[in-house]
């Protein structure tokens, strides 16, 4: 089976519409001849057949001795839906999704459709799995080993390490009795057993338990997970306000703070983005990196925001944008909290199209009702990003650093004038700000990131239960994937059942 990635020499085409990343543009025909396919750089996971993710990717740089970039076509011989996406600066993501099994794929790549560039083709021995196919690993160290997951993560030693041996029946009982509040808290039980996945949940509002199954679902058709009981929190807010003296409970949670002791995992909706690559969403941290806008000298030097009115400061930079419409451009799309102040903050505007962001050169990443879950996007982008300082935080940022990856701005915004003319004055050290942050994303927050992250993190706190795993009457089986994309040719072999005794 094959499938192709192949830059034309359409040089007409070429010529006259795209060199460089820029419209009308012009390159000679003695010029685009200089480009050695020799050179070409290709890199990454998508390149394995291990690499079992819902949209496989790699990388490849293609410019000439002029450092211009070329332009891809695609042709395919197999049932793969494939794109290729400009990050517009000299290298593309080729990302590409399988719709059925294969054995030995190969994957070409073309210059000119006839001749292979870098160490084309690529072979992918064995068998190369879709993602709807149901066929565990037996052993996750295995399988983190091949996706390259690290050994561990700073958060979760950070989270987990607060707890000693974990007796789930005595967390249960009392996790029940004090966040099952209808109206305030929704809580959801989850066991997995036998790498199947049973939940029962506490709450009114518990539609988000979506984003924890499909996870789960999609760890389960990959690898088998060990045996683990735990508690997600399906709200916005952390749950855990013990300090460790008191006994704090072990719930999971997409966001945590300061003053909670929550165990963060990626949030559902990062998670999302990586399960939906190429489906039913367009915003990813893929797709974000082809839609940066012009080029940073061409980019408005305006700091940009866009958003609802979840938190006093959110107004306070309206105010302050109403003052300042030359250095500002922040705006409300929503308000729903702060109705009575609606005189203050003008009216209201039309969302925007997120890519639309990057035609500004600065982005004010302000908290929300937790912290604002857009960072990891604007990161990705290649603005710069000035970060408000806050009580919240996601599984990845105190990996962060200021003035490597953002800039700083106080938790009251009363320096945000100040930060601003520092990043006019220093345009070349925001530049690389900006590119920082972008780095960043892509070498920690890529889909294989997202899912060893869930991996270690289910591993670490499987080893800390000192109770056995069961499988309480009350809970309701997650049904796994159905269907003819779900039945595939597995030659993985399952590991034996345990003695239920």
């Amino acid at each position: 089976m094959w499938c192709f990635a192949s830059f034309p020499m359409l040089l007409a085409l070429l010529a006259s519409v795209f060199v460089g990343g820029e419209v009308g543009s012009a390159e000679s025909h003695s010029e685009m001849q200089q480009l050695d396919p020799d050179n070409f750089l290709i890199w990454g996971p998508g390149l394995q057949t291990d690499f079992v993710v819902p949209v496989r990717y790699f990388m490849v740089q293609a410019v000439d001795v002029n450092g211009k970039k070329q332009v891809f076509e695609t042709t395919t011989r197999v049932r793969v839906w494939i794109q290729i996406l400009d990050r517009h600066d000299g290298s593309y993501i080729v990302r590409f999704k399988l719709f059925q099994t294969y054995n030995d794929l190969e994957i070409e790549v073309l210059y000119d459709g006839t001749t292979h560039v870098a160490q084309s083709p690529y072979s992918l021995r064995g068998r190369v799995y879709h993602e709807k196919c149901h066929c565990p690993e037996p052993s996750l160290d295995d399988w983190m080993k091949r996706m390259n997951c690290p050994a561990g993560y700073r958060q979760i030693k950070q989270d987990l390490s607060i707890f000693g041996d974990i007796d789930m029946k005595a967390v249960k009982q009392e996790a029940v009795e004090r966040f099952n509040q209808r109206g305030r808290h929704a809580l959801c039980h989850y066991v997995v057993k036998n790498n199947q996945i049973y939940r029962q949940t506490y709450g009114e509002h518990v539609g988000f338990k979506m984003f924890m199954d499909a996870m789960l679902l999609s760890l389960t058709r990959k690898v088998h997970l060990p045996d683990v009981e735990f508690f997600v929190n399906l709200g916005d807010w952390p749950l855990e306000k013990r300090k460790v003296s008191e006994g704090p409970l072990p719930i999971f949670s997409w966001c945590g703070s300061d003053d909670t002791r929550d165990i963060v995992m990626p949030t559902y909706d990062v998670t999302e983005s990586t399960l939906e690559t190429m489906g039913r969403i367009t915003l990813d941290l893929l797709s974000v990196q082809a839609n940066t806008g012009p080029k940073w000298s061409n980019k408005s030097s305006v700091a940009f925001w866009r958003g609802r009115d979840s938190r006093q400061e959110r107004l306070d930079l309206v105010k302050l944008s109403r003052k300042h419409p030359e250095v500002i451009d922040a705006k409300l799309t929503n308000m729903f909290f702060f109705k009575h102040n609606v005189d203050e903050v003008g009216e209201l505007v039309k969302h925007i199209s997120f890519f639309d962001f990057f035609k500004y050169k600065y982005q004010l990443n302000i908290d929300g009702t937790v912290a604002a879950y857009r960072f990891p996007y604007l990161l990705a982008g290649d603005s710069l990003v000035l970060k408000q300082d806050s009580i919240y935080y996601e599984h990845f940022y105190k990996d962060l650093k200021p003035y490597v990856h953002y800039v700083p701005l106080k938790k009251d915004l009363s320096d945000v004038m100040q930060q601003l003319q520092w990043a006019q004055k220093n345009d070349r050290q925001a530049e690389q700000i900006a590119k920082n942050g972008q780095d960043f994303v892509r070498e920690h927050l890529m889909s294989r990131d997202i899912f060893c992250y869930h991996a270690v993190l289910f591993n670490a706190y499987h080893k800390k239960l000192s109770s056995p795993v069961e499988v309480d009457p009350d809970m309701e089986l997650v049904p796994p994937e159905t269907g003819r994309e779900a039945e595939c040719l597995c030659d993985r072999v399952n590991p034996p059942q345990k003695d239920e005794l």
